[in-house]
C-alpha cells in the first residue's frame, strides 16, 4: 500500500477486496456493478469448506495451525506508535472526530477494522484464500449462488454477549442499506441473507456477482444487532463501538491519537487464523497534519516505526543520532502485490476534461525523467499502468486472446487500443523539453482549443484553467514545475491544499478539478474493479471512481475479468482493459517502487519473512524488551 512516497496526500487507499481481505479486515473501495451485468460464471458446490478462493486453490489444509508468515509463539506485550500509511472508508490519516467508520458521514481514525470480526479472513501468501474466522466452515450450493456459514459457538463481543447469525444477517443487511457507498455497492448482488438458527448463516446471491463476491461478503465486519438497537448506526458517534475483534477502543483524544488495546480475553486468539498476530498491547496511532511535525515526532521516538513517503526525506534526512548510532534501522522490504492505480485523476464529469485529446495533452507537462533525478534522487520508475507491477499489465502489441475480446467494440474504441501498449512520454530529463510542448500544443489545437493573447481557450471560447487539490504542502515542489510548463501552454492552474475534512468532503463529492490519489490493487480482481472504474460509480458518491469513467466498454472488460473462470482467463481481460485505459487518458500517471521504504526504531521482534500480498507490521511483528532497553525506549 506504498504511495508515492511523494504522493498527494502521501498515503495510499486501500481498494475493494484487496482491502476487505486483507488481514482481519480493511475495506476500501468495494465496487457498483454496472446497470447491465452478465450473469456470474457458475462454481462448483461443496460442503464443510474450511476456506475460499476464487479459483478453488488453497495453501493450508484443514487443520492447519498458523500462518507460515507469521510466528506462532510470539510474546504479547508492548506497545507500537506511528502514523498510519493507509486507510479505508471514512478514515483520515491527519485527523478523526466520529468511531463510526462504515458511513460516508465523518472522520474515522485508521485501524477501526482491527475493533472487529469477520466470518472470514485473508492467508496474505495467497493471492486471495480466505479462512474462517467467525464462520467454522462454509458450503456452496445453487451452482455457487448460495453461501451457507457455520459460525464457531465460541465467539463473542467484547461485552461477553454471544455473536449468532442474528448479528452477522443484520450486518449484511444494514451496511447494504445504510453502509458507506463501498459497501453497498460491494453487497449489492446480495439477495438474500437468512439466519435459520444460532449458528448458521445462508447468503444468497442475485448470480449477477463477481467470482470474487463471495470472498467480499465474508471479509465484512459483523456488528452486534443489539447494539445498534441502541445505537443510530448512521450517525456518527465517539463512542467507541462494540466490536468482537483482537482490539478495541482505548485512550483516545480527538485529532492527536487513539490507542487501540488488545482484548486479553479475545475468543479467537488462538484459532489457527489468529496465532502469532496482534501480539501489542496497545496500538498507538498518531495524527499530524504536516509532514514533518510527523517526521520529527519520530525522530523523537514519540512514533517507533515509520513508512517514508518522501523520497528527498528518505535520502538526505535520515542521519539523525539515532540511525548513526544504530536505535534506528532503514530498510526497504519488497512489496509482491500489484502497484495500483496512481497518478493526477481528470475529473472528467467536467466539460473541460471530457475529450481524451486534452487529457492526453495535459500529461506531455509532466516531466517526469526531470522530477525523478532533480526530485526524488532517481528512486522511481514511471508508472504505465493500473496493473503496474503486475501479470495483468499490458505490454506490447496485444495477443490473439486480447484481441479475441476488444474486437467486438472495435467501432467504438481509438485505433491505438489495437496498436502497441500505450506508455507515459519520456522527456530528455531537461525540466525544459521544448518537444514535449509541441506535442501538447499539437494535441490540444487538434481537440479544437485555439490561443488568443497568449491564453489557451477550450473549444467552447472558455480558457483552460483548473484547480489541482491537495490535502498537504509537501507535494507543492512536484507540482509548480508542471505547472510552469502548462502556462507556458496559456493554461492557467492553481495547486490548492485544503483541510483534511473539506478534502474528504470534496474528494466523496466529486468537487475537484484534477486530484491525485493511490488505489492499491489485488492480485485477483473483484468488485473494487467496478467501484474504481464502473459507471454506476461514476455517479455514486464517495466511490472509488475518481475520474468519472463511464464506458460501456470499460464495462464490459471489467465484468470479463471478473468472471473468468481461470487466472490465465481474468489476466487476459485485464489486459484488454488496460489497453483501453491508456487510450482514455483518465490521468497522468506518476511513479511506483516495489518496495515498501521504513525505518524503525529497533524495539521489536518480527517473522522472517513478511508476507508477499502485504504488509501489517502493527499485527506481525511483536515487541521484544531486550531490544527496547537497548534502544532507550523502555
Amino acid at each position: 500500500m506504498t504511495f508515492d512516497k511523494t504522493a498527494p496526500d502521501r498515503r495510499s487507499v486501500l481498494l475493494g477486496s484487496a482491502a476487505l481481505a486483507a488481514g482481519l479486515f480493511a475495506p476500501r473501495h468495494v465496487g457498483a456493478a454496472p446497470d447491465e451485468v452478465q450473469a456470474a460464471v457458475p462454481v462448483a458446490d461443496a460442503q464443510d469448506l474450511h476456506g475460499l478462493s476464487v479459483f478453488g486453490d488453497l495453501k493450508y489444509a484443514k487443520g492447519f495451525q498458523a500462518f507460515s508468515y507469521v510466528e506462532r509463539t510470539a510474546p504479547k506485550g508492548g506497545r507500537f506508535a506511528f502514523s498510519a500509511p493507509s486507510w479505508a472508508f471514512n478514515q483520515n490519516p491527519q485527523t478523526f472526530n466520529s468511531f463510526n467508520t462504515f458511513i460516508l458521514k465523518g472522520d474515522a481514525p485508521p485501524r477501526m477494522e482491527l475493533c472487529f470480526a469477520s466470518l472470514m479472513v485473508r492467508a496474505l501468501d495467497e493471492p486471495d484464500a480466505m479462512y474462517g474466522l467467525v464462520a467454522e466452515s462454509v458450503s456452496v450450493s445453487d451452482g455457487g449462488n448460495t453461501y451457507s456459514f457455520r459460525l464457531r459457538p465460541e465467539a463473542r463481543f467484547h461485552d461477553e454477549s454471544r455473536l449468532t447469525s442474528e448479528d452477522v444477517a443484520f450486518s449484511l443487511t444494514t451496511l447494504k442499506e445504510k453502509g458507506h457507498p463501498a459497501l453497498r455497492q460491494a453487497l449489492r448482488e446480495v439477495e438474500s441473507v437468512e439466519a435459520p438458527d444460532p449458528l448458521t448463516v445462508v447468503v444468497r446471491f442475485t448470480g449477477r456477482q463477481s467470482r470474487k463476491a463471495p470472498l467480499t461478503i465474508a471479509g465484512v465486519p459483523i456488528l452486534s444487532k443489539a447494539y445498534y438497537t441502541r445505537y443510530d448506526f448512521g450517525q456518527t458517534t465517539l463512542t467507541p463501538p462494540l466490536g468482537s475483534g483482537p482490539y478495541k477502543v482505548g485512550r483516545h483524544e480527538v485529532g492527536r491519537y487513539v490507542e487501540y488495546e488488545r482484548v486479553k480475553t479475545w475468543w479467537a486468539a488462538d484459532l489457527p487464523v489468529s496465532r502469532g498476530q496482534f501480539n501489542f498491547d496497545v496500538i498507538r496511532l498518531e495524527f499530524f497534519r504536516d509532514r514533518q511535525v510527523d517526521f520529527e515526532a519520530f525522530k523523537k521516538g514519540v512514533t517507533t516505526f515509520r513508512e517514508e513517503f518522501t523520497s528527498r526525506t528518505w535520502a538526505t534526512e535520515y542521519n539523525f543520532p539515532a540511525v548513526e548510532d544504530g536505535r534506528v534501522k532503514r530498510e526497504e522490504i519488497p512489496d509482491g502485490r500489484p502497484s495500483g492505480a496512481q497518478g493526477w485523476f481528470f475529473n472528467t464529469r467536467r466539460e473541460k476534461f471530457s475529450n481524451p485529446l486534452i487529457r492526453q495533452a495535459l500529461g506531455y507537462c509532466f516531466d517526469f525523467e526531470w522530477s525523478n533525478q532533480a526530485l526524488f534522487y532517481g528512486a522511481y520508475s514511471r508508472t504505465q499502468s493500473i496493473f503496474q507491477n503486475s501479470p495483468m499489465m499490458a505490454e506490447g502489441m496485444p495477443s490473439d486472446a486480447q484481441l479475441a475480446l476488444l474486437e467486438p467494440f472495435r467501432a467504438r474504441l481509438s485505433p491505438a487500443v489495437f496498436g502497441p501498449a500505450i506508455t507515459a512520454p519520456v522527456s530528455d530529463g531537461s525540466g525544459q523539453d521544448r518537444r514535449m510542448l509541441r506535442e501538447a500544443d499539437r494535441l490540444l489545437r487538434e481537440a479544437g482549443c485555439t490561443r488568443k493573447d497568449g491564453v489557451m481557450l477550450l473549444p467552447s471560447g472558455e480558457p483552460l484553467a483548473f484547480e489541482i487539490l491537495s490535502n498537504t504542502t509537501s507535494f507543492e515542489r512536484v507540482v509548480l514545475p508542471m505547472v510552469t510548463n502548462l502556462e507556458r501552454l496559456g493554461i492557467k492552474a492553481t495547486y490548492r491544499v485544503v483541510d483534511p475534512a473539506q478534502y474528504q468532503l470534496r474528494i466523496n463529492t466529486f468537487d475537484f478539478d484534477i486530484v491525485g490519489r493511490r488505489f492499491a490493487l489485488s492480485p485477483t480482481l473483484g468488485e473494487e474493479m467496478r467501484d474504481l472504474l464502473g459507471s454506476v460509480a461514476a455517479r455514486t458518491e464517495g466511490s472509488g471512481n475518481l475520474a468519472g469513467i463511464a464506458d460501456p466498454v470499460v464495462d464490459a472488460l471489467v465484468e470479463k475479468a471478473l468472471n473468468a473462470t481461470t487466472r490465465e482467463d481474468m489476466t487476459v481481460a485485464a489486459k484488454a482493459l488496460d489497453r483501453v485505459l491508456r487510450a482514455g487518458h483518465y490521468w497522468i500517471p506518476q511513479w511506483y517502487k516495489a518496495v515498501h521504504t521504513v525505518a524503525v526504531w529497533d524495539r521489536f521482534g518480527r517473522p522472517a519473512s513478511p508476507p508477499t500480498y502485504d504488509f501489517v507490521p502493527e499485527t506481525h511483528w511483536w515487541s521484544d524488551p531486550a531490544r527496547a532497553a537497548a534502544a532507550g525506549l523502555e
